[in-house]
């Protein structure tokens, strides 16, 4: 086809090409020959098989090698699977990534869906054998078969482009559907793709009724051939769900919509774009639909909030994975024993993750048994928990409760290589805590601090070897987010630096290098967000004008949820040591204060089911006669966001704005489509207008020029 051969040379030079070998195989039972296609790039699964233009073409060349077997009486069957423990996970986004017109976008579309169609229109029926990780297009090309199998193993199943700013464009919203009913639809394209891209495994899938067959992974394609081989003598009858096209769908798209409303809040176009393609495909005319499908990719492949998304799950897949400015890993040291000084709730979290992924003992300490009591049996309820959903085994969970044990004693610590306080955030108390565990443990254990905001420099100062205290900072819940800032102080040395590293990778985070500087980035941040907009209620905003300000964007929480989250006591508490710091910048709201002494924990009541301002608080506020309208409460965060990641740039506190963005997404759940922060407040000119200058080159996070 030597228009995806164009293609692929003037969009895709660079393209990991998947090929497509074909062998023919003998089905068990005399059900007759198989013709098998499988997907192989040549490399092992750290490389998965990706689709590109040039890998269609090969696709369709094992195609045309099918079709004349078929039309030959030579099969009466054929199929499609992966190389070991990798299916497809979808279109080449590298590729994606580059093009820079409107008709190379369409292009890809329908070079996808004209491929696929040959597979459901061959003369013989055709089997998906998903052996492996399925994403995407890898997904779509299965459902373009007439039958379906899943192995029990599959990790990771799933249709994420809503997740990226793209719509499934290669069948997923006409086929699936029509498969499995337009809500199990909704649930894997709009829920699970704007749920921080949750996957499905096998069994889900199956559950779904995507696949007709779970097939266990021992043996799985030769069971999925004896399998096929029944479907094609007729043991086998697979039959599928009258579906409603009337008021059940209407239902679905609504339930689709509400979904994407609560998410992106009409920010980003995909879901409701794939949402439109979903209502039509009622109809069941799968070509009109193929064609729409063609059309919103190539629009949303031309807009800034895909390449946003791309800039975003390129941080994740590769900045994340290699952290800047990380000393050489080689220089760590081997942690066989953490210490947590502490016992409260982050503590306890803290304990359970160390004990979960490192399989070192953990000892928690505390000032009275009760406490040290409390924060041990959190962590054995819940790894009950986890037994109880079958995350782990019965043996694993003794396991993992023998390793977290408690002490009234720093002397426990004695042969721990790696300790980390979570106490109050008071500089004397943190300083006096290290003090006392310094004098027990040995000279290389590395003393770490969960602190938010306070001075990791001053913590370790009076410290006989501050050279090995290092900020390790956390968010909460820590189970639930990836982020860990880790902050090196004036005298921390690349030994204590590696082994915090090190540590972060064993517990599966994501790290960024951070300065010393007050309450770090994340923090930061959202603190001179949150301010302006307090500032705002201040001077006589309402509180719903002043928190609905920020819904264009499409982040995941209100400031003022985001206030509740965060608890007013402790936003006040960050605010102040920024204030101290930078007192021409950061305030501490005088309402802000009124509510922390009242003991409210949050500007809003949720009695109704829906957040709405609590009267009682309404009642505490003194406030100004000059309110703001929602665009310039808007206009004012976000100037303020632009002047302060100006300032931190400057400052050195990250090495680049993309570890600015990192952190806002891992850390505080800040949309795929915005790409954190910088991308958009480049494409909205806020950094021009603020800062004198873009924070990214223009084809970064956004359509080349």
């Amino acid at each position: 086809m030597s228009d995806l051969s164009q293609l692929a040379a003037e969009v895709f030079p660079d393209e990991l090409v998947s090929h497509f070998p074909v062998r023919v195989l003998d089905l068990p039972g005399g059900a007759g020959k198989f013709a098998l296609i499988t997907i192989d790039n040549g490399f092992d699964h750290t490389k998965p098989n990706t689709f590109g233009p040039a890998g269609l073409n090969e696709l369709n060349g094992a195609i045309d090698k099918v079709q004349a077997l078929a039309a030959a009486g030579e099969v009466v069957a054929a199929g499609i699977t992966g190389k070991p423990f990798i299916f497809a996970v979808g279109a080449d986004l590298k590729g994606v990534e580059k093009v820079g017109k409107r008709e190379h976008a369409h292009a890809i579309g329908k070079a996808g869906h004209d491929t696929f169609k040959r597979l459901s229109a061959l003369p013989v029926p055709t089997f998906a054998f998903y052996n492996g990780a399925a994403m995407g297009g890898g997904v779509e090309i299965g459902l373009a078969c007439t039958y379906r199998t899943i192995s029990t193993a599959v990790p990771a199943f799933s249709l994420p482009e809503c997740f990226l700013g793209l719509v499934p464009g290669w069948g997923g919203c006409v086929l699936l559907p029509n498969l499995i009913g337009p809500d199990n639809a909704v649930t894997v394209i709009i829920e699970n793709a704007l749920n921080q891209n949750r996957q499905l495994n096998g069994p889900k899938a199956f559950k779904l009724g995507i696949a007709d067959a779970l097939v266990d992974s021992a043996d799985f394609l030769a069971q999925s051939l004896a399998w096929a081989g029944k479907v094609l003598t007729g043991e086998v009858v697979v039959e599928r769900p009258q579906l409603d096209r009337g008021a059940g769908w209407d239902a679905a798209i609504a339930r689709g919509k509400a979904i994407a409303d609560s998410k992106v809040h009409g920010a980003s176009p995909a879901p409701y774009r794939a949402l439109e393609i979903i209502d039509a495909a009622r109809s069941g005319d799968f070509q009109a639909g193929f064609d729409a499908e063609d059309d919103a990719l190539a629009d949303l492949i031309m807009g800034d909030e895909l390449r946003a998304g791309l800039y975003s799950f390129n941080l994740i897949q590769k900045r994340a994975k290699r952290p800047a400015g990380a000393p050489d890993r080689k220089l760590a040291r081997p942690v066989t024993k953490v210490g947590v000084v502490g016992a409260g709730l982050m503590a306890s979290q803290l304990a359970l993750l160390f004990a979960r992924r490192l399989r070192v003992p953990v000892v928690l300490t505390d000032i009275d048994q009760e406490r040290v009591d409390k924060g041990v049996g959190y962590v054995h309820d819940e790894v009950d928990k986890l037994l109880l959903k079958k995350r782990i085994s019965a043996d694993a969970a003794n396991r993992l409760k023998a390793l977290v044990t408690g002490s009234l004693t720093k002397d426990a610590f004695a042969d721990a290589d790696f300790v980390i306080e979570a106490v109050f955030e008071e500089m004397s108390v943190k300083q006096q805590v290290f003090a006392e565990v310094e004098a027990v443990v040995s000279p290389t254990c590395i003393l770490a601090t969960n602190t938010s905001s306070l001075s990791i420099t001053e913590m370790a100062s009076k410290l006989e070897h501050p050279e090995r205290v290092v900020g390790f900072h956390f968010f909460n819940p820590v189970a639930v987010l990836p982020l860990l800032e880790i902050v090196r102080a004036e005298q921390t040395d690349d030994g204590a630096l590696a082994t915090a590293f090190a540590v972060s990778k064993q517990l599966k985070k994501t790290s960024v290098l951070v300065k010393d500087a007050p309450a770090f980035v994340v923090n930061r941040i959202l603190t001179r967000f949150l301010g302006e907009v307090l500032t705002a209620v201040d001077e006589g905003t309402p509180i719903e004008v002043a928190d609905s300000a920020l819904a264009p964007l499409g982040l995941p929480m209100s400031p003022m949820v985001l206030l509740e989250l965060v608890g007013p006591a402790i936003a006040a508490h960050v605010a102040g040591t920024l204030h101290t710091a930078f007192p021409d910048r950061f305030a501490v709201s005088p309402n802000l204060e009124r509510v922390v002494k009242a003991g409210k924990r949050s500007f809003l009541t949720w009695a109704s089911g829906a957040p709405e301002v609590d009267p009682e608080v309404a009642a505490l506020l003194e406030v100004g006669d000059n309110p703001s309208t929602e665009e310039q409460v808007r206009d004012r965060a976000l100037a303020a966001l632009a002047d302060e990641i100006n300032r931190m740039l400057e400052e050195g506190v990250v090495a680049a704005p993309q570890d600015i963005d990192l952190c806002m997404i891992t850390g505080a759940g800040w949309p795929f489509h915005l790409g954190g922060i910088t991308p958009y407040l480049d494409r909205a000119a806020v950094s021009e207008k603020t800062a004198g200058k873009r924070f990214l080159p223009a084809g970064v996070a956004s359509v080349p020029q």
